[in-house]
């Protein structure tokens, strides 16, 4: 909705200019080419030009005019239909489940720097109430007991620290099944209204499966967490190489090939999986930093730099947190906040690409529609 305001309010304040880009859309082979020749016609420039950080008058009449323009039978084909009001609800109702997502995925972060995700010996589907009395506590307590992290970690632990990572788990998974009723309840509103087309409903309903396969490697985590590990020397090391820039003494370890076959090195060997995360981050911040300084001196529009500076920022941080937490022997404060950042450093980098893509041919020919209608 906010895209479909700020392109009317543009397009009202500079139909010359468009009508110039149509023109040469429809009577040249090569429509990207000569806009990239031709910047004081550009539609990249119509947005450069235009003051709409000023002043956009008359929000919800040029939304609708926008959404009218856009529903022709060249233009493009909304996502979401029934009006402003219908794509306001679908619009809340994704960002907050990105939102719960996010929340997800820190709870689930601090759930593993606790150890807690082991707590709860069983996993059902349907869930479960937690245990109320002093004897349902004990009767959890001793099945805790019976698993190898108990015997290799956690062991000597009193009935007050294990309620405090049975909470820790049983508040995760109740998180989770909420996030599926969340999703699942509007979407089969908003479908029964029709607001939702097939298209988006297809990549939705993608999503969904997605989020009901992450409840399945959950608990394949589970069961395999408490089975007996082949080695009584087996547990994990969140600990290993706590060093920086080197790893122990070494730039590479020796050990990154030991395991057969080759493969298993990238998802299991502790040495491999590291000096991985460490050369994504590097060339990550490198690659940023490049696409910083290579678009200071571009004609860009000062949204779009101050996006590529903030995405800039944020990797800065990422890295300063996940050498901070390399370094503090993983406490959970800083490894929770790692793990927020690289949500946010994604969602950045998305927001980024979504906003300077190469305009769509059919975003191109609704421009004459809402030229017209605004």
């Amino acid at each position: 909705m906010f895209q479909s305001k700020v392109l009317s309010s543009i397009l009202k304040r500079n139909k010359g200019a468009i009508n110039t880009v149509i023109s040469n859309f429809r009577g040249r082979t090569s429509p990207f080419k000569d806009l990239m020749e031709q910047p004081s016609t550009s539609f990249f420039n119509v947005f450069r030009s235009s003051p709409v950080c000023h002043h956009i008058p008359s929000m919800r009449n040029m939304s609708t005019a926008a959404s009218i323009g856009m529903e022709g039978k060249e233009g493009l084909k909304l996502l979401v239909t029934g009006g402003p009001r219908a794509q306001k609800m679908v619009g809340i109702w994704l960002f907050g489940s990105a939102m719960w997502v996010f929340s997800m995925v820190v709870l689930g972060g601090v759930t593993r720097l606790t150890r807690s995700g082991l707590s709860m010996t069983d996993w059902k589907f349907t869930g479960s109430l937690p245990p109320v009395s002093d004897e349902e506590w004990l009767n959890e307590f001793e099945k805790y007991k019976q698993s190898p992290e108990y015997k290799r970690v956690n062991k000597g632990m009193s009935v007050e620290d294990f309620k405090f990572i049975y909470w820790m788990e049983y508040a995760h998974r109740m998180w989770g099944r909420g996030l599926g009723i969340m999703f699942a309840l509007p979407f089969s509103y908003f479908l029964r209204k029709g607001y939702i087309t097939l298209r988006l409903g297809l990549r939705l309903s993608t999503l969904f499966a997605l989020g009901a396969g992450q409840g399945l490697i959950g608990w394949w985590m589970v069961k395999s967490g408490l089975e007996e590990p082949a080695s009584d020397y087996a547990q994990p090391r969140g600990h290993a190489y706590n060093t920086f820039p080197k790893m122990g003494d070494t730039w590479i370890p020796e050990d990154i090939f030991e395991m057969k076959p080759l493969i298993r090195n990238f998802f299991e060997n502790t040495s491999t999986v590291q000096l991985d995360h460490r050369i994504l981050a590097t060339t990550t911040l490198i690659s940023i930093g490049g696409l910083w300084w290579f678009t200071r001196k571009l004609d860009i529009h000062p949204a779009v730099r101050s996006l590529i500076g903030s995405t800039l920022g944020m990797a800065a941080l990422q890295v300063t947190l996940g050498i901070s937490t390399l370094l503090s022997y993983v406490p959970v404060s800083l490894g929770t906040a790692h793990q927020a950042g690289a949500l946010t450093l994604m969602t950045l980098m998305i927001l980024l690409n979504h906003t300077v893509r190469k305009p769509s041919v059919s975003l191109l020919k609704s421009l004459p529609q809402v030229v017209k209608t605004v």
